[in-house]
């Protein structure tokens, strides 16, 4: 069984968020290892199509700072300084490697919401971060909270 020595969470930001960072920091509490948070906010030309006339700068800032909030109060209770709590914007999949590679992660902890068949095993997103990462992928299933 290898060792982690970083292990990288990422979090949707939701209710269901503390279920992904229980199992991360179980994980890392075992091995010895940081934690970092990530959080990657796609870019709202992607959610509509790019195809809107108007400026949505100031609404990619708000839902920023918004999400800069929502992450430090998830990562204060596990003392994750904040240059390990990420907040992107981007294709959450890309961000998710590039940070994993960046900062020398060598296990991701995602959230599936295990969805049935084969092919929606796990979400888009947690599908993306599997196929292209250069380290272990954990895929934690989502629990649905009542």
């Amino acid at each position: 069984m290898s060792k982690y020595q970083h292990v990288l969470i990422a979090v949707d930001l939701t209710e269901e968020s503390h279920q992904v960072i229980e199992k991360g920091q179980g994980i890392a509490e075992r091995n010895g290892a940081k934690i970092s948070l990530i959080h990657a906010l796609e870019p709202l030309g992607f959610a509509y199509g790019g195809d809107i006339p108007m400026d949505l700068t100031s609404i990619q800032d708000q839902l920023d700072q918004h999400a800069r909030a929502k992450i430090a109060d998830l990562a204060a209770p596990l003392n994750i300084p904040q240059e390990r709590q990420h907040i992107l914007v981007g294709l959450p999949d890309s961000e998710i490697h590039r940070i994993a590679k960046e900062q020398g992660v060598d296990l991701i902890v995602v959230g599936s919401h295990g969805r049935h068949g084969l092919s929606l095993l796990l979400g888009s997103t947690s599908t993306g971060v599997l196929h292209g990462a250069k380290c272990d992928v954990l895929a934690v299933r989502i629990q649905k909270e009542d």
